[in-house]
């Protein structure tokens, strides 16, 4: 079973709460409660002396952590100002491209641009003439060019790598847009309605291409999905919450395949959240209620699980959005402890390791 953990009252409340919004009333153990590391103190899994699959690399909480610098005026004005010590508030989906990183954070109310190359960190609360309520989802273009979904204003806007406004890339049709995936190739954008248990796909110009879906827990069912990701292939997976599974679909929507299933153990799923795909075809979950990302082949096999409750590297509190780079990085929005947190993947991960 998973240790009680002590934390100050208001926390316990906000914690609670975030369990029941999750919609899932599992209680039992989660199938990773041990973060594990190795002789240097880095966390890896499976436990040594298992060959790793899966190391820790850092955790990000501001601009600092990514490893850019403030100018002399810039400290001085957070000098005078109280105004330095900035960080992720709430963070609850993250993507990166070429260096920068992007932060959908809520809690902020705002999109964080991480721009390591140019030194500079944007906190983007406002786009056009509309202040952000609930950005939720981000997905980058080849460009660099950033998508975010606002679940509240039911748009998703379109900004250039510094954060500037370029327009409307998604409105039409949308109730509460909660995930997002961008295919550069076909030049569409895939984005997740949770209340319309909908994928609905736009063309450039913010016109809608097709949509499918309809609440259900059949092959093409929805019952609240929330995150997308597109794996090396095209194929779109789908986090399809309250049905406990991940769903694939081809370019223009067709069903291909679905795993998952409600439970307590290692390979179960009680919230998924963030799913993705490493460059070995490997399906990458996030479960929020267990505190884990675990790691199936595309069947359905569970390979490994690695996270576990807690505050220390390695371990989440309440996990959301996930984003698998071309170089094997792992992005884990680590929602509750305020951070993303960083690892990589070993290439070919086949072996069907436990993490103990």
């Amino acid at each position: 079973m998973k240790s009680a953990l002590q934390f100050p009252g208001a926390l316990v409340l906000t914690f609670m709460l975030g369990l029941l919004l999750l919609g899932s009333c599992a209680t039992a153990s989660a199938p990773i409660t041990v973060t594990p590391a190795t002789a240097s103190g880095t966390p890896s899994w499976p436990s040594p002396p298992a060959e790793a699959r899966v190391r820790y690399l850092r955790s990000v909480s501001n601009g600092k952590d990514w490893g850019i610098k403030k100018s002399f005026i810039r400290r001085l004005i957070d000098t005078i100002f109280g105004s330095g010590k900035e960080h992720f508030v709430r963070p609850s989906g993250v993507t990166e491209h070429q260096g920068v990183l992007y932060v959908a954070d809520p809690g902020a109310q705002a999109l964080w641009i991480l721009d390591a190359g140019q030194n500079r960190v944007e906190k983007v609360q406002r786009i056009g003439e509309e202040d952000l309520l609930t950005p939720v989802a981000v997905a980058v273009r080849n460009d660099g060019a950033v998508f975010l979904a606002d679940s509240r204003l039911k748009k998703v806007f379109l900004l250039d790598r510094a954060g500037k406004f370029i327009g409307i890339a998604a409105q039409q049709g949308l109730e509460r847009p909660a995930g997002l995936a961008y295919d550069d190739v076909g030049q569409r954008l895939y984005v997740a309605d949770s209340v319309r248990d909908k994928i609905i796909v736009f063309a450039p110009d913010g016109s809608v291409i097709r949509s499918w879906g309809e609440p259900g827990s059949h092959d093409g069912g929805f019952n609240h999905p929330t995150h997308l990701a597109l794996d090396q292939a095209g194929t779109l997976l789908v986090s399809d919450a309250l049905n406990f599974r991940v769903q694939a679909f081809d370019a223009d929507g067709h069903f291909l395949w679905k795993f998952g299933h409600h439970g307590d153990g290692s390979g179960d799923i009680a919230s998924p959240k963030g799913v993705a795909a490493d460059r070995d075809g490997h399906v990458f979950v996030v479960d929020a209620l267990f505190d884990t990302v675990q790691i199936f082949d595309h069947v359905g096999n569970y390979l490994l699980g690695f996270g576990g409750q807690g505050f220390q590297p390695g371990q989440l509190w309440l996990p959301g959005g996930l984003y698998i780079n071309s170089r094997n990085e792992i992005y884990v929005a680590d929602t509750y402890n305020q951070r993303i947190q960083v690892l990589v993947a070993v290439p070919d991960a086949t072996a069907k390791e436990n993490s103990r």
